[in-house]
């Protein structure tokens, strides 16, 4: 029965070791192996400073032999570790009998070694949980019930001194394991509310980072805006203090097709006229786009927000030599959205593709119609919008700052053009990401889930030419014809 209770746990059982022993109050172990030393030292003064032991060679070697325990225990503790941790009976048992043979070989029941005791029961409560307290009590009872037993000589004495001793044991027992156990419960609760108090500071930086995010997009945005509108004033200042000269060369030119009938002379006017028209409708191009976008969401068809990005990029002066080709499906389902923000998201990409491609470069506008499950790895339905050059794309380094506000490679860019790509895009639901370029340069893709999408009829924009592309609309293929 013994052995069995001594034995240590098997794989299947429950570890038995006490939650403080494998995370044990700070200060605790080392007042535990501060009191075994204390002990030993203790020891080895009373064997040599008193005369007449009988054996004074075997309190020695019992106290060598219990220093060699407490070294292994002191060097565990060092290595944050408890010298048999798995054994606590047996390590009660061991001192009990430790204890009793320092008795035996001393002088018996009147031995100061029977205070020692008391530390060991001190040790137990700092280590252990209160039921191993008493179990050190019981087998210190054991010990002293046998050495009375072996000592027959000293029964006059055992019966003066043990009840006393087992009552001083008991009330050790009690109070050094109600004082531990509260020195314990009230440590695990300052880790629990040191933890607490780590997690609120961890998820308040946290929110204060979000926070600080989210400001200074706002104020990216912000500024985007304050910028568009000072752009809208002064294109519209423009657009009237221009249009106002045209309307008169557009009345004298009217003038002088009634006074001068002749061809050449028709043929001129009529060259004029037309480049005057040209002007105009440029600035009523530049007008409309500068005005402040309205903000109701209506169906949206992406070929004519394709069109209408491409009919004002056609102005840029990076949109000479270059190559603009469309691959839009006639069947694509309308878009939910803003126009005129979505019609921002695709001019400030085809800018940035301009900028990157050089004389003769290519840039290719794709959409298409992703089902969930689709070979590509598209994680749900929606809608795939493209664009791809034939540039230098981008460097890796630069890929995970592409869309952070004010980031910019540009010598003159504002690193805002991109930024307000995504803002737009996730307002929608949506996602925009960089991806290597189908033409060997950067590839930009915006994907709008299916919440936003609404299916069409027939389109009624021109069908796609026998190449899959899509010429648009008053918009020559190639960039450098004016």
């Amino acid at each position: 029965m013994a052995t069995a209770s001594l034995s240590p746990p098997t794989s299947s059982e429950p570890d038995p070791t006490p939650r403080w022993v494998n995370d044990p109050v700070p200060g605790m172990e080392a007042i535990v192996v501060k009191t075994r030393w204390f002990g030993i030292i203790a020891g080895l003064v009373l064997v040599e400073t008193r005369e007449g032991l009988a054996s004074p060679a075997a309190l020695w070697a019992i106290l060598l032999l219990g220093a060699a325990f407490a070294a292994l225990d002191t060097w565990h503790h060092l290595h944050g570790r408890v010298f048999l941790r798995h054994w606590p009976r047996f390590v009660a048992l061991m001192e009990a009998a430790f204890i009793g043979l320092l008795c035996y070989f001393d002088t018996g029941l009147t031995s100061p070694f029977q205070y020692y005791y008391i530390l060991s029961l001190i040790c137990c409560a700092f280590r252990y949980p209160p039921g191993y307290s008493w179990l050190t009590f019981g087998f210190d009872c054991l010990s002293l019930a046998v050495l009375g037993w072996v000592l027959r000589a000293d029964r006059d004495v055992a019966g003066a001194s043990l009840p006393l001793m087992v009552a001083l044991l008991a009330w050790v027992t009690w109070t050094s394991s109600s004082l531990a156990d509260l020195l314990k419960r009230t440590s695990a609760q300052l880790k629990r509310l040191n933890h607490d108090l780590e997690r609120h500071r961890d998820q308040l930086e946290q929110r204060v980072a979000e926070r600080t995010a989210a400001l200074r997009q706002a104020q990216a945005r912000t500024l985007h805006q304050e910028k568009m509108a000072a752009f809208g004033l002064l294109a519209a200042g423009i657009a009237h203090e221009v249009g106002n000269p045209l309307t008169a060369i557009s009345s004298l030119i009217q003038m002088l097709r009634r006074k001068h009938d002749d061809p050449a002379t028709a043929e001129k006017l009529d060259l004029i006229g037309n480049q005057v028209i040209r002007i105009q409708t440029i600035l009523r191009e530049l007008v409309g786009f500068s005005r402040p976008a309205s903000t109701l969401e209506t169906p949206v068809q992406l070929r004519e927000v394709v069109a209408d990005a491409l009919s004002i990029a056609k102005y840029y002066h990076q949109f000479k030599n270059r190559i603009i080709e469309t691959d839009l499906p006639d069947d694509l389902p309308r878009v939910r959205a803003v126009k005129d923000k979505l019609v921002q998201v695709v001019l400030n990409l085809t800018m940035n593709a301009l900028d990157a491609t050089g004389k003769g470069g290519r840039i290719l506008w794709s959409a298409r119609v992703v089902a969930e499950g689709d070979a590509t790895g598209s994680q749900a339905s929606g809608l795939v919008l493209r664009v791809d050059d034939d540039g230098p794309g981008v460097p890796q380094a630069e890929i995970p700052l592409l869309f952070e506000a004010h980031h910019t490679t540009k010598r003159q860019g504002t690193g805002l053009g991109l930024f307000v790509c995504r803002g737009i895009v996730e307002e929608l639901g949506g996602t925009i990401t960089y991806e290597p370029g189908s033409l060997g340069g950067a590839g930009f893709v915006v994907r709008l889930p299916s919440e936003r999408l609404e299916r069409a009829e027939a389109s009624r924009f021109p069908p796609l030419d026998s190449s899959g592309s899509m010429s648009t609309p008053a918009l020559p293929t190639t960039a450098g014809a004016s």
